[in-house]
Formats: structure tokens, sequence, C-alpha cells
């Protein structure tokens, strides 16, 4: 795991910029820095964290025989079929590592060779001796990649803010991600909250020439492989496979046990195949909030039967304003959900224990694990007599909350509708293009959901999340539920399979099969902080809020949606029902504040 830059194309400046990148990103590789020059034009630096073969062969940038250069960020776990199917050619290896793979495959079959690579990555490959440089991002989306590009010139950073703090580029905040973060908690997926600063996708490849050059923009897919029957048994088996290499390194690895199913299977499959116990950390809150916040008894729980050394964390009003300011600098994009202090906190104490930290990431959005999942297959049966229900649902008063919310969601169009159930609030008709431009062409509605929430909350909100929280104290995040085979076992499923498959169903039976059937049958709760509670109970905390949000309101006004003109008021009606956007804005107007002055 590792921080990588890449400058193209800026002359003398790229040597200063560089060092600039490389130390503005220190923190994702704390092992071990370096950059160097592969011409007076082209610039490479990275910060390693090892965690594969430990030795120095693969302290980065590589260069092999001063013609081949490679920086990446990731972890390869096909990585050994690669290495035997190179021994075959006839090459040698001096080392363990990843690194030395990639270079030797991507020097033989150039960025075509990227689509055999199963693993999380972002990758830098120079190729010297054709004058061509290759950047490419995982098609989960595990690992981010943004860049600058303007003429012939070309930035690369694993972090945005590294290229807003290279010195030679434009840095302006881009005003025109609060429309998207207002409802989806962070910016387009292309974009960044820095106005030059664009992401490739998922999958996403490009090759460019020394000259600068686009030489070729593709993209990477997923074909759903041909399962005839599949069921609980073929499930478990890949996932069993995906545990056995995601959990597999050279230094200690820990999981992120939120008591839930997800993570409870992950930790159950690793021990039934070694016998090993780990280190497993949770998150806990004071008493008064235990009733209602239970992750924490069912996460002691699962590792106990399993014999781990248990970690837990608590958190407070107290705790979050001390560490506030330090959790907004390491924030290289804001976005709004709490999960992203909480995981911030997890790896601050994880660090003194493990480098590397799995997480449940990727199932809900493979089988069907939200809310607005089981919503939308209700949707989708009674659709005719739900929208036309929904003209006056939020007037009929014996209706729950719940399912007022859900009426005044409801549209005759499927992807409009789950949009709505996807967002904080619903999106108005006038800026849907925003989002729909992204929500897959698929034409069963169920999977298209599912996609959606893989390609667009998947990726933007949780992944980035796992990535920023955790490498901000040098330690890797692993998702096995993002295995290759796993993800194309949810893709080759049928509509009629997905919609008959009840909620991760195959997680659930797994754990009742080894005797987890209460946490099997636990309601779903959210992975966050007692927002709610919090701000409605604490006057100091609420005041610190509004410390944040009413200054950036007023300075940014021209630019923000009305709506959250009407939440900086903040009055206790609106925390009520509004509490998730008020911690989204309030993340936002203190990210804001801390990196205007790139402006």
């Amino acid at each position: 795991m590792c921080g990588i830059n890449l400058i193209l194309n800026f002359s003398a400046e790229g040597e200063k910029a560089i060092i600039k990148m490389m130390e503005a990103i220190r923190h994702r590789g704390p092992d071990h820095s370096e950059w160097l020059a592969v011409n007076e034009e082209l610039y490479l630096a990275a910060n390693r964290l090892k965690t594969i073969d430990l030795g120095d062969w693969a302290n980065q940038p590589v260069n092999v025989k001063d013609s081949y250069f490679l920086c990446w960020n990731g972890a390869l776990y096909n990585a050994e079929d690669l290495r035997n199917r190179l021994l075959q050619l006839g090459e040698a290896f001096q080392s363990r590592s990843d690194s030395e793979i990639i270079i030797k495959w991507l020097s033989k079959y150039g960025a075509d060779g990227i689509v055999d690579f199963q693993g999380m990555y972002s990758i830098l490959f120079i190729d010297k001796v054709s004058k061509i440089l290759v950047a490419a991002r995982d098609q989960f989306g595990k690992k981010p990649l943004y860049y600058f590009h303007q003429s012939n010139k070309w930035i690369f950073s694993s972090e945005a803010k590294a290229i807003a703090q290279s010195g030679i580029v434009p840095s302006e905040i881009d005003s025109a991600q609060y429309l998207p973060y207002f409802y989806s908690r962070h910016s387009l997926p292309v974009d960044s909250f820095y106005r030059d600063v664009k992401q490739l996708l998922p999958g996403e490849i490009m090759s460019i020439d020394f000259e600068g050059n686009l030489l070729e923009h593709k993209k990477l897919s997923f074909q759903g492989i041909s399962v005839r029957l599949p069921d609980k048994q073929h499930f478990k088996m890949l996932l069993t496979d995906a545990v056995l290499n995601h959990f597999q390194a050279d230094v200690p690895v820990g999981i992120l046990l939120s008591g839930g199913a997800d993570s409870s299977l992950l930790l159950s499959t690793w021990f039934e195949e070694t016998g090993i116990p780990l280190h497993t950390f949770t998150v806990t809150f004071e008493d008064a909030y235990l009733k209602k916040y239970q992750d924490p008894k069912y996460a002691k729980w699962v590792s106990q039967k399993y014999n781990c050394e248990h970690h837990e964390i608590l958190i407070t009003q107290e705790l979050v304003l001390e560490n506030w300011g330090a959790y907004i600098d390491s924030l290289d994009q804001p976005i709004g959900d709490s999960a992203g202090f909480i995981s911030w906190m997890i790896a601050k104490e994880a660090k003194k224990y493990v480098k590397i930290l799995v997480s449940g990431a990727g199932a809900d959005e493979l089988f069907g694990g939200y809310g607005r999942h089981e919503a939308f297959k209700f949707y989708l049966k009674f659709k005719e007599l739900l929208t036309k229900s929904s003209t006056v649902g939020g007037s009929i008063p014996f209706l729950t909350r719940r399912l007022k919310k859900m009426l005044l969601a409801v549209e005759g169009s499927e992807e409009a509708t789950f949009l709505n159930f996807s967002s904080l609030r619903n999106v108005p008709k006038q800026n849907r293009s925003h989002f729909l431009d992204y929500y897959p062409t698929i034409k069963t509605p169920f999977k298209a959901a599912l996609e959606w929430d893989r390609n667009y909350y998947l990726v933007n909100d949780v992944l980035k999340i796992h990535d920023n929280a955790l490498m901000a104290h040098g330690i890797e995040g692993r998702a096995p539920y993002l295995d290759k085979a796993i993800v194309e076992l949810s893709l080759s499923l049928s509509e009629e399979q997905h919609l008959q498959l009840k909620s991760k169903q195959w997680i659930r039976e797994s754990l009742e099969d080894v005797g987890l059937g209460k946490i099997a049958n636990r309601k779903k709760i959210g992975f966050g902080l007692p927002l709610k509670e919090w701000l409605l109970k604490d006057q100091k905390f609420r005041d610190y809020f509004m410390e944040h949000i009413k200054p950036f309101v007023e300075e940014q006004r021209d630019y923000l949606p009305q709506e959250i003109h009407k939440l900086s008021l903040a009055s206790e009606k609106f925390i009520k029902d509004n509490f998730l956007q008020i911690w989204n804005l309030f993340v936002l107007a203190s990210w804001y504040q801390k990196n205007k002055s790139c402006d």
C-alpha cells in the first residue's frame, strides 16, 4: 500500500513539485519515501507501506534497467499465478514482492496486461523505451487515482490534495460539487472538490506518450460468469478463497468488526480455515446509547467466540471535538458520512497493533443488504399502486414516518425512484441529470439499482472512506467481498434470482451454519455515530457545529442549494429530521475552512 505521484511536462517546476506532493501524502507510506527523474520532464514519487516482502527491493519507484519504472498502490491477489506464468517464460525474480511481478508483467504486455491483474490498485507505469506512461485504476474502485490535465501537462496522485499542494497548478475549490454533495455526500465520480483535479473512474486505463498526448483511454469491465445453480455452498467456497487471499500478508492483520453479518462472517471464515485469532476493532458509546446502538455487544461476543484480542474505542462528543481538527487535516476530500470519523478513530488505535484492516465493505451492494433495496423490491412489486399513492402519501395521518418518506420518494421512473431512495433527500427534477448520467443502462431495474450502489455509492463513499481514514494512519484496508469472483457471482445472477433471494441470504445462512444465528438475524443498523441524540441533548456540541456551518453558508450562499440555507438555522425541528444532512454540512464546512486558502 502506497501513495503515488507523477508529473509530466512542467520542466524546471517538476522537481520541487514532486517533492511537495510526496511530502503531502507521506502518511500513506510511512516506511519509505523516494522520488526520481525519468528525464527532465517526467518525475515519479512514492511513499511505501510495507505489507508483502518487507525488504528494500520493492521500495518505490521501482526502476528496472533504467528502462521501466513503476509506482503503484494496492495489493495483487493473483500474484503467485502471474509469477508462475512469468517463470515459465524464463523470467527470474529477486524478491517475493508484488511490485516485481507487476513491472515485469507490464514491461512484457504493456497496458493490455492490466486485464490479468486481480486485486486492488492504482498504477503509474513508465516504459522509457517506447516513451509511454500508463495510469490505471482497479475495476472495483478500491484505490483512488486523481489527475490534472492541461494541454500537454499531466499530474497524477493518490490524493487530490497532493495535486492542489504541488504549487504548480490552480487549486480553486469547485463550488459545483456542493449540489451532488448535498444529496450524495460526495463529489461527482469524475470530479473532485478542486476545480481542475479529476478522478479516473474504476477500471479506467490511460496511455500517454512523453509529449503529453493521450494515446488511449479505455475501461475494463466485469463479465458475469455463468453459474447454472448458484447457491450458498458456491458462495461460501468463493468467500473462503477470497478471505485466504485478502488476509495474507507479512505484517499483522486485524478486522473492523462491526458486530453485523458481513464482518462477522469474514472472521468466522478465517478462523474456521486457520484457527488463528486476530486483533478485532469496534467502536462503543456511553451506556446511555447502548440500548439503541448495540454493535459493541455483538462484536465483543463474536470476538470472544473466536478467541480474538478485541479492542473497543469509546467515542464521545468530547472525543469528536478533541480530534476534529486532526481529522479534517487528514481528509483528502469531504465525505459527509460519520463512518469516516469512526474508521479514522479505529485506525488511530489499530496502528499500535496491525498494518492491515479488513472490512465487510461491498456485501450490501452485491447482495441487496440495504433497507433501500428491500424498499425498491416492494416498489417494483406494487409500482402502480405506490405511484398513485405517492401524491397523497405525505398527508395520510396514520402512516409511519418511514412509509411516508418512502411514498414521497416514489415516482413513475424506476431510476428516479431509486435515486431518491439512495439520496439524503429527494433530488429535485431539475437537478436529476447530474446524477442519472451515472445511472446504469441495464434494462432490469433491480440489477441496475445494485450496480448504481456499487459504482456510485460504494466507490465514492464507503471505499473512499476506507482508503482515506485508514491511510491517514498508515494502515492498508482490504475488502474481501469485492473479490473478482464474488463480484462476478453477483453480476451472474438474473433479475429474478436477485429478487427471490432475501437480503444477503447466503451470508445470513452461512452465519447460522456456524452458530452465529443471533448475528444473522440482527436488524441492520447503519455504521455511524449517535448524532441525533448528541445534537438534541448537547448544547456545546450543537454550538460547535453551528460555529462551522453558519460562516460557510454565509460565505458560499450563492453556490449552495436553497435547502442548505434552512438547515443552517439548525433549530431542533431540523435536527430531529435532518441530523444526517447537518453532519454532512458540518464536514463540508470544516473541510472548506481548512482548504479554502488553496484558492
